[in-house]
C-alpha cells in the first residue's frame, strides 16, 4: 500500500499531455527569411513616447512594449531587412513568432518558432502564413476577415498572431523603414 501514491503520481504523469513545441531557434528563423544574408546583427530597439503613439495610431492597437529585440540582415553593406521576434497569448500560453520585414517595412515572412497551445497550431501552415507576404500596417489588410483568413479551431492563436504581425509591421513603419 504505500508504493500506491508512487503508482497513481506515476501513472498520472504519463497521462499529462505536453504540447509545447519548438519549431525553430531564432537564428534558424532568421536565415530561413534571409537566406542571402551574409551577416546578421542584433539591434535591439527602443521607441520613445513618440513612436509608441506612432504605433499605436497605425496599427489600432496597444504599443505593449517599448524593447523590442530586432536582427537585421546583410548581403555586404547592403541592408536585406529585419527580423523582429515576439510572444503572443495564445488562448491561455504563448506564441513565439518572428517576423522578417522588408526595408520598406513590408512583411517579408512570418514563422511560428514554438507554439505551447494544444489547438491551434494550424497557424503554422504555409498557405496561412503566406497571406502576410507583401503587406503592411498601413495597408490596412492585416486584420482577419480584412486580408487574413481564420482558421476554425484556431480563432484565437490566427486573430493574436495577426494582430502581433500589424503591430510589429507599424513597429517598422515607425522604427526601421528607409
Amino acid at each position: 500500500m504505500r508504493y500506491v501514491p508512487l503508482i497513481v503520481l506515476g501513472a498520472s504523469a504519463v497521462a499529462a499531455p505536453a504540447f509545447a513545441t519548438q519549431y525553430l531557434s531564432p537564428e534558424q528563423a532568421q536565415k530561413l527569411m534571409f537566406p542571402d544574408a551574409d551577416a546578421f546583427h542584433s539591434r535591439p530597439l527602443s521607441l520613445d513616447l513618440a513612436q509608441m503613439r506612432q504605433v499605436e495610431q497605425i496599427a489600432g492597437l496597444p504599443t505593449r512594449s517599448v524593447q523590442w529585440r530586432v536582427v537585421a540582415a546583410y548581403k555586404g553593406e547592403k541592408l536585406l531587412g529585419y527580423m523582429v521576434q515576439d510572444d503572443v497569448i495564445g488562448k491561455f500560453e504563448l506564441i513565439s513568432y518572428a517576423v522578417g520585414v522588408n526595408p520598406d517595412a513590408s512583411v517579408r515572412q512570418v514563422e511560428i518558432l514554438a507554439y505551447r497551445e494544444s489547438h491551434g497550431s494550424e497557424i503554422r501552415l504555409p498557405a496561412w502564413r503566406r497571406q502576410f507576404v507583401g503587406k503592411s500596417a498601413r495597408s490596412g489588410d492585416l486584420r482577419i476577415g480584412g486580408g487574413i483568413n481564420n482558421i476554425s479551431g484556431a480563432t484565437l492563436s490566427c486573430t493574436h498572431v495577426t494582430d502581433g504581425v500589424r503591430r510589429i509591421a507599424a513597429v517598422a513603419q515607425v522604427a526601421l523603414a528607409r
